[in-house]
This record gives structure tokens, sequence and C-alpha cells, in this order.
């Protein structure tokens, strides 16, 4: 052990040197101040940066806002009333309105109608645009309201239909009506019958219902009539809603049957999806 704690004169002396030059490594570090040059900052220019950055975020958060699109308060959905603000109750008051087949023609009588507050029309009222007759008395036609059905020759066509003639329905606001567009442009031509907004998302039987009493569709796109009796796989599969499982079901019960009697029989194959009947039907015959 001794042999360990024994050492030579340079050897003390190396150590000595070691010691001597921790501390004084030490004393530099807690006495000398080694930090760097303060930095002088110009804070009028730091102040008018800090500023237009604000008003880039201001910006930035104005363009992400929605934007709102002149519209008739007289069909404001839901959907519509909830995203400009209205409680329930409020909606509902208007909806109960519209019901009994009575019409809004100012701001005033919509917020006597509705019951919102001052702050909620102020912020409302700049995007209501009413028919001209309203605007404009002198032009105010007879009213064509009324309980009795319109004719074929008397309704608009379905396809050629814009968004803001679609808006005058009850029901159908802004989303609703450029789904309908877009959905009819999906194929050239458009509809082939009334039965396909069945197919656009959002439109519940009603609103269907309303959509028809004005608008229909008196120029179908043309399509090939299959007939469902003597058609092959390759033609069956070319239908909507029809894969080859399904066709290979159809044509099996098709022998089985000897032939269908009537379309309707589709809704006793395997694996048929009973809710599209009404679509499928407008691409076959039986004859």
């Amino acid at each position: 052990m001794k042999s360990h704690f024994t050492f030579s004169k340079s050897q003390r002396n190396g150590i000595f040197l070691l010691i001597v030059t921790i501390i004084v490594l030490q004393c530099v570090y807690f006495f000398i101040d080694v930090s760097t040059e303060k930095i002088n900052v110009n804070q009028a220019l730091l102040e008018t940066y800090n500023k237009e950055m604000d008003s880039l975020r201001l910006v930035e958060l104005e363009a992400r806002k929605p934007t709102i699109y002149p519209f008739n308060p007289n069909y404001i959905t839901d959907y519509k009333g909830v995203s400009l603000g209205m409680t329930n109750e409020e909606i509902d008051r208007l909806l109960a309105f519209r019901k009994q087949n009575n019409w809004i023609n100012s701001v005033k009588q919509f917020q006597e109608v509705t019951k919102i507050s001052d702050s909620l029309l102020n912020s409302m009222s700049p995007y209501f645009k009413f028919p001209d007759w309203v605007e404009n008395p002198v032009s105010k036609p007879i009213s064509t309201y009324n309980n009795s059905p319109k004719t074929f020759a008397q309704k608009q066509d379905l396809n050629t239909a814009s968004a803001e003639q679609l808006q005058k329905v009850y029901g159908v606001g802004d989303a609703l009506s450029q789904r309908i567009i877009k959905y009819r442009s999906k194929f050239k031509g458009g509809f082939i019958s009334d039965v396909q907004l069945k197919e656009v998302y959002g439109l519940n039987s009603e609103v269907i219902e309303n959509i028809t009493k004005e608008f229909t569709v008196k120029t179908p796109r043309p399509i090939k009539i299959i007939n469902l009796n003597t058609a092959t796989v390759e033609e069956l599969v070319t239908i909507p809603y029809l894969d080859y499982d399904l066709v290979h079901h159809i044509i099996e019960q098709r022998q089985l049957r000897d032939g269908f009697k009537a379309i309707d029989e589709l809704t006793k194959v395997k694996d048929f999806p009973i809710h599209k009947l009404d679509i499928i039907k407008l691409y076959l015959s039986l004859h």
C-alpha cells in the first residue's frame, strides 16, 4: 500500500502545479466577467416591427372567417341559423312563421318574428336580400303564393335551375343549393328524373317535396335503357349500385323465375339495395 502513496519529487511538483491551475481557473470563472458586449436594441424599430406582425395576424384571422353571401331571410334553415348565431328558439319562431305561409319583408319584421337581439340583427341585416318587388314596391307583382299545385308546364326545369332560384324553396339554403348543382354537374346532361334528388346529401323528404313543387326535370339526360330479362353481366354492372356479385344474384333469380314479371321483384334478390330501387329502375325495362 505504501507504494501507492509515495511520490517522487517531480510527481509532487506536478500535483502541486495541477492544484494551482485548478484554483486559478476557478477564480477566473467566479471573479472575471467574460460576458459578451450588451446588444443595443432600437426600441422604436422593434415596436414598428411588432405592430406590423400584429396587423398581419389580424388580416390572416379576418381571411379565415367564413364568407357570408347575401341571402333571403325567409329561407334560413336550421344549419344556416346556427352558423349566423341564432338560438334554436329564434330559428323555431321563424320556421313556425313560415309554415303558416307568411313572408318576412323587412329587417324590422324579421326581429319582431324571431325576437333576436339588436346586436345580432345589426351583424346579420347587411346581408339580407329581399325580392325586388319588396325593395321596390312600385313593381310589386300580384302574389303567386297559393296552395294549388303547379302543373308540369308551370314548373322550372331542374336541370337549368340556378343556385339563387333553388334557394327560393323553403328549406334550401346556400349549402344545399350548391350541393344540388354539384351533383347535377357530375353527369353530362344533368338529372334523369326528380327521384335523383334523393342522392343529394342533406336533402330530406320534406325538402325534396318542396323542391318538386317548383321544379322538375324537363330535359332529362339521355341514357341507355337496359332490358332486365335479356341483359348480360357486362350490361348490368354499368348501372349504379349494381356490382358483379349482385348482378350474378340477379341473373340467378332471373333464371329461377323464368324472367322477371316486374322490376320490383328485384327486391327479392339477395343483398339488393332496396332503398336504391327508384334510382336503379331508371335504367331498366322489361322489354
